[in-house]
């Protein structure tokens, strides 16, 4: 987990030695950035950080205002096991114990949770469902493409978070009694999808929007070799269109597991000799970057163009 930067609470303004006022205007200049009423951080320092890490901060400033214990569930649970999501904007998400339809104010979205069974955990600092709970929750609750990102993610050991993987086992015992008939469905089916050989989010996300699209499922990690041995495996590849599918993330040119020891400048060079190879072999290659998974259709234009198959309807297969 990144170290997030030092809360600036305004009800411990004279520990700090300054005034409320004092607080506002520093704020109006830009110093300091106000995170939620009375809680604030260092203006330059929000602005570098990422925008998971804001909401992970915003999360922490929400346990900073309640006086009551809280326990964060959903995405604010997710943001603080680390695990990764897709989009923005969300509220913070806690539970009430109080089945009256849950209630939200502040930013914060609040739902109802039987207290009989609920298994919470103190991490960093916060109350927060479990790991289980939380994917559970995420493929009950949210769309099945953003869903797949964490539950991939957990089938597979956290090294980062120092967090070993989860089975499909460990995930679906946990389902009964929690949950609607509808959200066991939509429960099933996404864990039924997930797969641990996704090797980020962006493949993972890139994998179900695929699904929701209605082409064949690629083969995932697929051996590629040529006449001088092993060239690597592919993110994705479909037989029948010859076609390799590759996705483009930040991370194959910045992040060190990846590097290797080598520099971003040589990461490219490799990546497009291997990409050479593949081709030679006789394979297309199509590329794809987060731009193309964020705008609605246009990662379904291209493997359209390429020739993806897309599933066939029950009705048309032939005995």
């Amino acid at each position: 987990m990144n170290e997030l930067p030092r809360l600036i609470l305004a009800r411990e303004h004279v520990q700090q030695g300054t005034t409320p006022k004092e607080l506002a205007k520093r704020c109006r200049s830009g110093a300091l950035f106000r995170v939620r009423q009375g809680v604030y951080v260092d203006g330059a320092a929000w602005k570098a950080l990422r925008p998971w890490d804001q909401y992970r901060l915003r999360v922490s400033a929400a346990a900073e205002s309640f006086t009551a214990p809280t326990v964060f569930a959903r995405h604010s649970a997710a943001a603080v096991w680390g695990l990764p999501m897709i989009g923005l904007g969300e509220p913070v998400h806690a539970l009430t114990l109080q089945n009256d339809g849950g209630r939200s104010r502040a930013g914060v979205r609040r739902h109802y949770a039987a207290p009989d069974g609920l298994r919470v955990f103190r991490r960093e600092g916060l109350l927060v469902t479990g790991r289980i709970r939380t994917v559970l929750d995420l493929a009950a609750f949210t769309p099945f493409a953003q869903a797949i990102v964490p539950l991939d993610h957990v089938l597979r050991p956290d090294a980062a978070q120092g967090l070993p993987a989860l089975s499909k086992e460990q995930l679906l015992a946990d389902v009964d009694g929690n949950y609607s008939a509808a959200a066991v469905r939509r429960i099933l089916a996404a864990v039924e999808f997930a797969d641990p050989r996704s090797g980020s989010p962006g493949e993972s996300y890139g994998r179900a929007l695929m699904r929701v699209a209605g082409f064949q499922p690629p083969e995932l990690q697929h051996e590629i070799r040529d006449g001088s041995g092993l060239v690597g495996y592919s993110d994705y590849f479909w037989e029948r269109a010859r076609l390799v599918g590759e996705f483009d993330g930040v991370e194959k040119y910045l992040k060190p597991e990846y590097l290797r020891g080598r520099t971003a400048s040589q990461a490219v060079v490799d990546e497009k000799e291997r990409e050479d190879r593949i081709r030679d072999t006789g394979l297309r290659v199509l590329r794809w970057a987060w731009a193309d998974l964020m705008e609605p259709g246009r990662l379904e234009q291209k493997l359209a163009a390429f020739g993806v198959p897309r599933r066939r309807a029950r009705s048309a297969r032939w005995p």
